[in-house]
């Protein structure tokens, strides 16, 4: 069996399409694929470094001719069933169209439906845009792969999509988080980004949905002068609206190397995810990993990503979110107490336990 990868994000994408579809190569690549053969196709490749972390046998196919979009979303049937592929999976929410008249079967990974929940918060184009390429996915793939059942039942109730159609299948952040970051490293990183007392982590792009506002009047609200809160993004004007009443105890780290963040999580005294909708939540999992508590938002899917190694604010309601906080810096029991639960509870995501649910639905298809 023979299967082919929408790898555009894999390869040209640093953040969250583009490290859920690394994770998904790169599990099925530390799996037994037995007679199964796969070929990554995307229109450019900006980097291949990651592939260097494992041994791999895939093949890089791209197209002879530069027409970017069009090949990804129309002209790549050809090379398909040129290449003999029996299933095309689209990881990043969409799949070519007309590919159901190839003869090529098709799965597409849908990571969220936010614009059809929170429109306001989206460009019209964009908005229309996503609308057709994700209903069309939804509606003519094989099968539908949701990273959350919030992400499934929302898929069923925009388009319509039968239950028995869609797989929740989890993920799991990069295996960076995994690994166990000495104290002395943890010390650098510290000193780097000036950290000089215990702090609060919340890593998340600066939107108005992910909610790093109301934590900052939480933090605020909770005095905490011992404590520092650290908020690691990108620049938006979000962040601007932000800064303009920053306590003196916060602080913003702006465009932080992805291999600096394990140490930055592992230093921490917590982790706080507010975002008020989200289609899983990899920061959670990541703090996770790391070893330290979570506070997290009620709302969405992010009591899935934390189960039991959270706890849980209204993000809307910043006395809630603030006494989460309080209740897990002034409790030790508690805090281990997460923290225990919490290493339990990441195992189901495992890449084992990921590439073995994917490489059961390709052998159903």
């Amino acid at each position: 069996m023979r299967i082919g990868f929408d790898a555009k994000r894999a390869f040209n994408n640093h953040t969250g399409l583009g490290n859920y579809s690394r994770f998904v190569i790169e599990a099925l690549s530390r799996t037994q694929w037995g007679s199964l053969e796969s070929l990554l196709y995307t229109p450019k490749v900006k980097n291949l470094a990651w592939l260097n972390s494992f041994d791999h046998n895939f093949v890089i196919k791209t197209p002879s001719v530069k027409v970017g979009g069009l090949w990804r979303s129309w002209l790549i049937n050809n090379d398909l069933k040129k290449d003999n592929v029996d299933i095309f999976h689209g990881l990043s929410n969409e799949i070519p169209f007309r590919i159901n008249k190839s003869g090529v079967k098709s799965v597409v990974t849908i990571h969220d439906l936010i614009f059809m929940r929170y429109s306001e918060l989206y460009p019209a184009v964009d908005r229309f845009f996503y609308q057709q390429k994700f209903r069309y996915a939804c509606e003519n793939a094989d099968a539908v792969v949701a990273v959350s059942q919030q992400t499934k039942d929302d898929i069923m109730e925009f388009y319509k999509i039968p239950a028995e159609r869609i797989r929740v299948i989890y993920q799991d952040c990069q295996s960076s988080f995994h690994q166990k970051v000495d104290n002395q490293s943890i010390l650098t990183i510290k000193s780097k980004y000036s950290l000089n007392k215990p702090y609060i982590i919340c890593v998340s792009s600066f939107s108005e949905r992910k909610n790093q506002k109301r934590l900052v009047e939480a933090f605020q609200q909770l005095g905490l002068k011992d404590y520092e809160l650290v908020l690691v993004g990108g620049k938006s004007k979000y962040a601007d609206e932000i800064t303009q009443n920053f306590p003196k105890n916060t602080k913003i780290l702006y465009g932080v190397p992805s291999a600096d963040l394990p140490a930055l999580y592992q230093g921490a005294s917590l982790c706080v995810y507010p975002s008020f909708f989200e289609g899983f939540g990899i920061p959670i999992i990541e703090a996770l990993h790391s070893g330290i508590p979570v506070v997290a938002a009620t709302g969405s899917c992010l009591e899935e990503a934390g189960g039991e190694g959270a706890l849980y604010a209204n993000p809307l309601d910043v006395n809630d979110l603030a006494d989460k906080v309080r209740q897990v810096l002034t409790n030790d029991s508690l805090r281990n107490d997460l923290i225990l639960r919490g290493k339990e509870h990441v195992k189901q995501f495992s890449a084992e336990n990921i590439a073995g649910q994917l490489i059961k639905l390709y052998q159903e298809l």
